[in-house]
């Protein structure tokens, strides 16, 4: 218990210790019927093409519920935004899933998923606002780890295909991440408060409308392009979200198909993944707490992102041994870069702007990475081992920018540093 990770947790109060600690009510059902999403919908007569575009239409949707974030979120408030906008974003497009047919189906979720974008921007405010900044890190450890720990009841969906079959099981699944969604936004409502400055944007914003709220980013985008922090970190977050965009609707058909596993399998590696991950942040987690120090873990974490996508494109069918190695890789490698790079974003915000400093960081990110869903989906028609090399040529590029970005004087220096080793851990 006296674990860094843990008291940072004790530490925690208000709004970042709320949000923290529900997110395992989404965790747990997006775990369940995630994994199976791709497989669904082969089951359900979509090609590798209507997948990939399915993806890429959601993407480029988000663009604007992004963009339209800022504006909403200020005006009217982190905590009913979170409540509206997670229910019609990820409550009824679970609905829709659990009872879809074909195509126009998908789409439909789609279409109604891309709001939790706003959803997004909201819950964000709503956990650093009031979260001190030596906590950062740390909170976004927890909330990665709530979500894999979360995982671990994959194998439980697994279970449920195998037992009464992909379409009527992934169906029961998405009915229960209706009720679990649903009741995740009701608890985080009734337990937090609005922050202060959400209070004070809510009233600047009373008598304006949503038009005249956006007719402000161009100064706001201005903003952006001179932040090289900023700029520094979506960079990052470019090629970590075409890396999930891409895994998420392509792993399992490649899992399937290529590598001749069986639908009821997916979940027993999702969970090994999990676990790894999980293991990981807490023997990782309590050294990277220098944001200015993220060159070794960075390139660490790319490198191994970089092997495990390697393994996927060349492994014969069946090589588990192979599949495990290539699992554990990733997981190792999420622990590295994801809360470092969620952190770097969440620090080089400008504080009074966030909402909507944040709104068009999305923006750029969803612009950048929405053509890579029919990418993929082409590439993946051709051979299901390419949209893994294209991942792997992402991070090699990632590796490239972290030496760039990492260059003295490229990143502002804290104002009170803290000691570290020669490697950018803290001592």
């Amino acid at each position: 218990m006296n674990h860094p990770l843990f008291q940072t947790l004790r530490e925690l109060k208000g709004n970042p210790r709320v949000t923290v600690l529900t997110e395992v009510m989404f965790g747990i059902p997006y775990n369940l019927f995630n994994p199976f999403a791709s497989v669904y919908m082969l089951a359900l007569g979509l090609t590798d093409q209507q997948i990939g575009s399915i993806a890429s239409l959601g993407l480029a949707l988000q663009v604007f519920t992004a963009l339209l974030s800022g504006a909403i979120v200020d005006k009217f408030g982190r905590r009913l935004t979170l409540l509206v906008a997670d229910f019609v974003g990820w409550s009824l497009p679970c609905l829709i899933w659990a009872i879809a047919q074909d195509f126009r189906f998908f789409v439909a979720a789609a279409a109604m998923n891309s709001l939790w974008r706003i959803s997004n921007t909201a819950w964000t405010c709503l956990m650093v606002e009031d979260a001190e900044e030596r906590h950062l890190v740390h909170i976004w450890t927890w909330i990665f780890i709530f979500a894999v720990c979360s995982a671990f009841v994959a194998p439980l969906g697994g279970w449920f295909v195998g037992r009464f079959g992909l379409i009527p099981a992934v169906r029961g699944l998405y009915l229960f991440g209706f009720i679990m969604l649903t009741a995740k936004a009701v608890v985080l409502y009734i337990y937090s408060h609005e922050t202060a400055r959400g209070i004070q944007r809510r009233e600047e914003t009373r008598h304006r409308s949503i038009m005249s709220l956006l007719g402000e980013y161009r100064s706001v985008f201005a903003q952006l392009l001179h932040s090289k922090p900023i700029l520094a970190a979506l960079s990052l977050l470019v090629i970590t979200n075409i890396y999930n965009t891409v895994s998420g609707s392509f792993w399992g058909v490649l899992f399937t198909s290529k590598l001749g596993f069986t639908n009821s399998e997916i979940s027993t590696y999702v969970a090994l993944r999990s676990i790894i991950m999980t293991a990981c942040f807490f023997l990782l987690g309590p050294r990277l707490t220098n944001l200015r120090r993220f060159r070794l873990p960075l390139w660490t974490g790319f490198i191994a992102f970089f092997a495990s996508q390697l393994l996927l494109v060349m492994m014969p069918a069946r090589a588990i041994p192979l599949l495990v190695l290539s699992v554990a890789l990733e997981g190792f490698a999420s622990a590295l870069v994801s809360p470092m790079t969620e952190s770097l974003l969440a620090v080089s915000l400008e504080s009074d702007e966030r909402a909507r400093v944040s709104a068009m960081v999305y923006v750029a990110l969803i612009v950048l990475i929405s053509p890579f869903g029919w990418i993929a989906g082409q590439l993946s028609a051709m051979d299901r081992a390419l949209p893994f090399a294209l991942n792997m040529a992402l991070f090699a590029l990632g590796i490239a920018i972290v030496w760039f970005i990492g260059r003295p004087g490229f990143l502002p220096s804290p104002s009170q540093p803290a000691r570290h080793d020669e490697n950018g851990f803290s001592k």
